[in-house]
């Protein structure tokens, strides 16, 4: 079976997150966007990890799928993203992994282990101070079939091949445990082409997921993975990611995410990688280091002259997103909404409005120029301003307004 899924989203307890996240809102917002699995996120946090137990039921007794009663199909797997703060080599690391645990019982005993390391108190995305590797073959006497996965690799601060405190490979990282890792999550900023042309991640199956701070249907499910599974179950799940099971992605378009470019947000400059190679890496502005972004970061890792790829992706921008740029009004303006919703009651969720329901039958649903900008999105003929140095991407779809009525 195959399921679209969502592995990498926070609770209210993370730092710089919606205070109206719950289980409820999650499965909510997973139903109107078309995902079938969700991470619960957060299950370090004491009173999130309360919630999760109080609200989640498990689909069958040792399973390690969970269901929220008031909407049974939309699953969960017990998930959280964890921020290592270490030293290696004289030299400081901070990096940010997406952790997968099979129950309730391995998750208490994970935040046990954990909680001699950080207070799991303060933030959802808790920060500890151990070595990944260490914790990792820790953490697999306690849950054998655990699964960690190395959170938007390619991002400067907190991603394990990052610019300024990551790693050049998996390998030099985890070592001899590098082959219970079996899949990395490409970030907002990189998409599966970026990384197909960097060889050690070969062996590696490729994942995205929204790193979703709010349940709104704009952020949740940005990105995405459709997997196959043989059931339902965690089992399952880690076969699917360690023999590479993966239908395909749902991409953010890189130049979208928030570290493409190299650049200085406060300086308001931004390079591609060719234009930081002739100023030297050095701001114009205040002649101090760039922070170099991702793009930059993976042509430095890239070996391979010709790139093969080896696994299936889409490019997607967030309907919400998409009426609210052709209509020039807000996300939560009361037209964007109802043409939201009637889409939606129409075309049962998003991913399908815009991925396969056919063009002419949103015209008869939405204004046209909606119509035309979800067909220039599939097409890929839209133009973005690189996002760079935690700046988003600005994303343009030109639709003249004599092709279509407004409203």
């Amino acid at each position: 079976m195959q399921l679209f899924s969502d592995l990498h989203i926070h609770s209210k307890y993370s730092r710089a997150c919606s205070k109206d996240i719950t289980l409820e809102s999650l499965t909510n917002a997973a139903k109107l966007k078309g995902l079938q699995l969700l991470g619960t996120g957060d299950f370090t946090h004491p009173l999130w990890f309360l919630h999760i137990k109080e609200s989640l039921i498990e689909i069958k007794e040792g399973s390690g799928f969970y269901i929220f009663p008031n909407n049974p199909n939309i699953f969960f797997v017990l998930s959280s993203e964890l921020n290592f703060v270490f030293s290696r080599n004289n030299e400081v690391k901070r990096v940010h992994f997406v952790a997968l645990t099979k129950n309730l019982k391995t998750a208490e005993e994970i935040n046990k282990f954990l909680s001699y390391y950080g207070n799991l108190e303060a933030d959802g995305r808790p920060t500890l101070s151990l070595d990944p590797k260490i914790f990792l073959k820790q953490v697999l006497e306690i849950d054998p079939d655990f699964i960690l996965i190395p959170a938007h690799i390619w991002t400067p601060w907190f991603g394990i091949l990052g610019s300024v405190s990551g790693f050049n490979s998996i390998e030099e990282c985890f070592e001899e445990l590098t082959e219970n890792i079996f899949a990395i999550e490409t970030g907002l900023s990189s998409d599966p082409p970026m990384n197909f042309g960097v060889s050690f991640l070969d062996k590696f199956s490729i994942v995205s997921f929204s790193d979703a701070h709010s349940a709104s249907t704009y952020r949740i499910g940005r990105e995405a993975t459709v997997f196959e599974l043989e059931n339902l179950s965690f089992t399952a799940l880690k076969d699917s990611l360690k023999n590479k099971k993966i239908v395909l992605t749902i991409e953010f378009f890189p130049e979208e995410g928030k570290y493409h470019y190299d650049g200085h947000r406060i300086c308001k400059v931004s390079f591609h990688p060719s234009e930081t190679k002739k100023i030297n890496g050095i701001c114009p502005v205040c002649q101090k280091k760039l922070t170099i972004g991702v793009l930059n970061r993976v042509l430095s890792l890239t070996d391979k002259n010709q790139i093969q790829e080896r696994q299936n992706y889409i490019y997607l921008v967030p309907l919400l997103e998409i009426i609210s740029s052709v209509l020039k009004l807000s996300l939560n303006s009361k037209k964007v909404q109802e043409i939201y919703s009637d889409l939606i009651e129409n075309f049962s969720n998003e991913y399908s409005i815009l991925i396969d329901v056919p063009i002419e039958d949103i015209e008869k649903v939405a204004p046209k120029l909606v119509a035309l900008a979800i067909d220039k999105v599939r097409k890929k003929d839209l133009k973005i301003i690189p996002g760079f140095d935690g700046e988003y991407g600005k994303v343009e779809i030109e639709v003249e307004e004599k092709q279509g009525k407004l409203f």
